[in-house]
C-alpha cells in the first residue's frame, strides 16, 4: 500500500519538503495551505518536474484537510518566519496558534499519523503539537538536530577540507542557541573530532553552528529551507522505511537524560514505530550540565505557551 504524506505550508520550506519526499519515493504527496493557488501551483510544477526527473508518487496542492485524510506522516511546516533581530522565543504567540489550529485537523482527518515539526521555536512547537494532538508520545516529534548536526558538519567538512558524507556529529538540547554540540561523539571518518582540531576552533564551529539559521536570515532576510526540508524528509523517510536511523531530533525525555518529562533534542532510533528508543550517551560533568540548562530553557518556554492554548 502506497505511503501517504501530507506537508503543511506550502511556503519555502513546505515546497522543499514536498520535492525532496517526492523524489525519495517516500508515496503520495499532499501540500496544504491557507493560500488558494499556492499550493496547488507548486504541486503543479512538481508533478511536471517527474517529466525530467521520474517519482513513482502522486502531488497534490489543496486547501482541503479532507484531502489529507489517513496520511502515515504530516510534516508540519506552517508559521510565521523568523525575520532579522527576531529570536526564536520571539514567534512563541503566533506559531503557538498556528501549530495548536493544524493539530486539531491533523486529529480529525489523519488520527493514526506520525507528526514531525519543523516550525519554531521548534522544541516548544513539538510539545504544543503532542498536548493538542493526544497522541503517543513516540509518535510526535521535531527535526531540528538533524539540521543542526548538517551545518556542524558542513563547517567541519569545509574547515578539514573533507568529504561532508565522512562527518557524524552529535547534537542535544534545544534548537538553536541552546542546542548542546558533543565534540567527543562527533567523528570525521570514525576518527574523533578533537584529534583532528584544536579546541578553540572547535568552540568557534559549534558557535557558528548554534547561529546558523540567523546567519542566513542576515543574507536572505528569511528562514533556511533546503537543509530543514531534508531534514524533515530524512526523518520521514526513516519511519516509513523502517530504517531504525539513529538521528538526533527533538523527543520525548522522562528518565532518559533525567529531563523529567519534555521534548528536548537527542539521538533517537526512528523507524516503523517512530521515536523507537532515546540513544542515552554517558555525559561529563560539563555536557551534562550544558544539556540540563538548555532542557531547563525549553521547559520554561513551554510553561509561558501554555497560556496560548
Amino acid at each position: 500500500m502506497t505511503s501517504k504524506v501530507t506537508v503543511v505550508g506550502a511556503g519555502n520550506v513546505g515546497a522543499t519538503t514536498a520535492q525532496l519526499a517526492a523524489a525519495a519515493e517516500l508515496g503520495d504527496i499532499v501540500l496544504i495551505d491557507i493560500v488558494d493557488g499556492l499550493p496547488q501551483g507548486k504541486a503543479l510544477d512538481m508533478v511536471q518536474l517527474g517529466g525530467v526527473k521520474a517519482f513513482t508518487g502522486s502531488i497534490k496542492g489543496t486547501l482541503d484537510w479532507a484531502e489529507t485524510a489517513g496520511s502515515d506522516i504530516v510534516i508540519v511546516t506552517s508559521g510565521m518566519p523568523r525575520k532579522p533581530g527576531m529570536s526564536r522565543d520571539d514567534l512563541l504567540a503566533k506559531n503557538a496558534s498556528i501549530v495548536k489550529s493544524v493539530t486539531e485537523q491533523v486529529v480529525k482527518t489523519s488520527p493514526d499519523a506520525f507528526i514531525i515539526v519543523v516550525c519554531n521555536p521548534l522544541d516548544v512547537m513539538v510539545a504544543v503539537a503532542a498536548q493538542v494532538s493526544g497522541f503517543a508520545k513516540h509518535k510526535v516529534m521535531g527535526m531540528a538536530g538533524a539540521l543542526d548536526s548538517a551545518r556542524f558538519a558542513c563547517f567541519i567538512s569545509q574547515e578539514l577540507g573533507v568529504s561532508i558524507e565522512d562527518v557524524k556529529g552529535v547534537l542535544m538540547g534545544g534548537h538553536g542557541d541552546d542546542m548542546v554540540p558533543l565534540p567527543r561523539f562527533t567523528s570525521v571518518a570514525g576518527i574523533p573530532l578533537p584529534e583532528l582540531m584544536q579546541k578553540s576552533k572547535i568552540d568557534e564551529l559549534i558557535e557558528r553552528a548554534r547561529k546558523g539559521g540567523i546567519e542566513i536570515v542576515n543574507y536572505l532576510g528569511y528562514s533556511a529551507y533546503y537543509a530543514p526540508a531534508a531534514g524533515a524528509v530524512k526523518m520521514a523517510e526513516a519511519i516509513l522505511k523502517d530504517k531504525k536511523s539513529v538521528i538526533s531530533c527533538c523527543a520525548y525525555c522522562d528518565k532518559e537524560y533525567g529531563v523529567g518529562g519534555a521534548f528536548v533534542g537527542v539521538p533517537a532510533i526512528l523507524g516503523a514505530g517512530g521515536v523507537e528508543k532515546i540513544v542515552e550517551l554517558k555525559l561529563t560533568k560539563e555536557e551534562k550540565q550544558a544539556f540540563d540548562e538548555s532542557a531547563a530553557h525549553v521547559k520554561d518556554l513551554v510553561v509561558n505557551v501554555k497560556k496560548f492554548l
